[in-house]
């Protein structure tokens, strides 16, 4: 599950269907976090090493709900590779796991609720200072696609936002909010006045939505126009600035996973032929223009991105992913963003493939940013280690197994058994598989 959110087929009372060697130049300031501080650095560009090639060990890997194994081969050493100080955008984390952004469907009729504040306050102490993204949290009112997850639009959001960032700062975590608009992932009865969903092009997802009145097929968008555009920009803007009112570290931008950014980068479904389809450069044109009015608004250095590259969830396709994900990188670079969060090509949704293609890597895009990198999608304990030896990513995004285990910083040092996840709880409403897994010294024994 994922950086932010990787679906997954659940038929539950939630009916819930889903399938991301620094260098300064001057003494770095401090700032304060809650009760945590952290530091402000500036960075030069990073050396990458000339071959990036993972999984030539045997590791165990993770499926169904079973606890993920440690190789023999990981010693001390190699685990203390976690435990390395890493700059994030205006922030230094003392570790390399970043908790992921996970859609739990706990904000009833999009607001947040009591239990998000434990939920986030033990994410924040589990997390050892450690980055936590929230789950996609919709920017607007025609942005979603799902029941009781939350926004960050209106005054009442804030407010209640506002007490879980302080849970979770205060318990120590570096608290990024992930900005979501599903686009054509809808159905006219999320809309508003039932309107029909927005997105690049007048192309309907593939297959059915659960909506409050059961599965449905999606509904066919509508193709924004330019004055549509204008205003899905500003309301990203509007969400990152809600997001620092909010009391939120920083913000990161969902442009992965086939959603709304997704739906107009890739040329499938986007069949424009004004500025903003056609050409690799139009295509990311909305993207770009998304980034520069946040980044304007909060600050680069508090911006984070995530992209699916290679996904190609409900038919949102590319058959030329390096060339347009070198290009949108190359572009990002000229923001100095947080970070760039990109998701693996072997993850289809929750699903690990084989990737056939052997350039469908993320080493492309991690070689070419100056900034931060973050990989996520299928991550072991020893594939992050493997992936960090490698100089594959800066920072690892881990999704169910950090869900179920909100200390899981703790349990990798300490070679601690994991709790196993309850799949059935992912997405239901109640506190059930949501704010009970124990943490170590709750009574679990390594």
């Amino acid at each position: 599950m994922a950086l932010a959110i990787v679906r997954s087929s659940l038929r539950t009372s939630a009916g819930f269907q889903r399938a991301a060697t620094w260098q300064h130049n001057s003494a770095p300031a401090i700032v304060p976090v809650g009760g945590k501080s952290f530091r402000m650095t500036t960075s030069a560009k990073r050396e990458h090493a000339e071959t990036d090639s993972l999984d030539q060990k045997d590791l165990t890997k993770q499926k169904g709900d079973v606890k993920p194994g440690y190789s023999a081969s990981s010693t001390d050493e190699d685990v203390s590779l976690l435990f390395r100080s890493q700059n994030v955008g205006a922030y230094e984390v003392p570790n390399r796991l970043v908790y992921a952004p996970l859609t739990r469907c706990r904000a009833i009729d999009s607001n947040p609720q009591k239990n998000m504040v434990e939920y986030y306050r033990q994410r924040g102490a589990g997390s050892e200072g450690g980055l936590v993204i929230t789950e996609g949290t919709v920017i607007s009112d025609t942005g979603f696609g799902y029941s009781h997850v939350p926004g960050i639009f209106t005054k009442k959001h804030i407010e209640r936002w506002q007490d879980i960032t302080k849970a979770c700062k205060d318990a120590g975590g570096l608290f990024f909010c992930q900005l979501w608009h599903v686009g054509r992932s809808s159905h006219a009865d999320f809309q508003p006045n039932k309107a029909a969903p927005l997105s690049s092009a007048a192309v309907a997802a593939e297959g059915d939505i659960f909506t409050p009145d059961g599965s449905k097929p999606h509904s066919t968008p509508k193709a924004l126009d330019k004055a549509g555009i204008a205003k899905i920009v500003d309301e990203f803007r509007q969400a990152a600035r809600n997001a620092i009112d909010a009391g939120f570290n920083g913000v990161e931008i969902h442009g992965a996973n086939g959603y709304i950014i997704d739906q107009f980068i890739k040329p499938t479904p986007n069949n424009r032929t004004d500025d903003y389809g056609g050409s690799i450069e139009k295509r990311c044109r909305l993207c770009l223009e998304i980034v520069k009015a946040v980044t304007d608004e909060v600050g680069a250095d508090k911006v984070g991105i995530r992209l699916s590259p290679y996904g190609g969830f409900g038919a949102v396709a590319d058959d030329k992913p390096n060339a347009t994900n070198r290009y949108l990188t190359e572009q990002l670079n000229k923001f100095g963003l947080a970070y760039l969060h990109m998701v693996e090509p072997r993850m289809a949704g929750n699903t690990e493939v084989d990737v056939t293609d052997k350039t469908y890597s993320l080493s492309h895009f991690r070689k070419l940013f100056d900034g931060t990198f973050i990989a996520a999608g299928g991550y072991n304990r020893e594939r992050a280690i493997e992936a960090l030896q490698k100089d594959h990513a800066d920072l690892i995004c881990f999704g169910r197994h950090y869900l179920s285990n909100p200390d899981l910083p703790k349990r990798f040092r300490e070679h601690a058994e994991l709790n196993s996840y309850n799949r059935d709880t992912f997405y239901t409403n109640d506190d059930a598989g949501y704010i009970d897994y124990p943490f170590l010294e709750d009574g679990i024994k390594k």
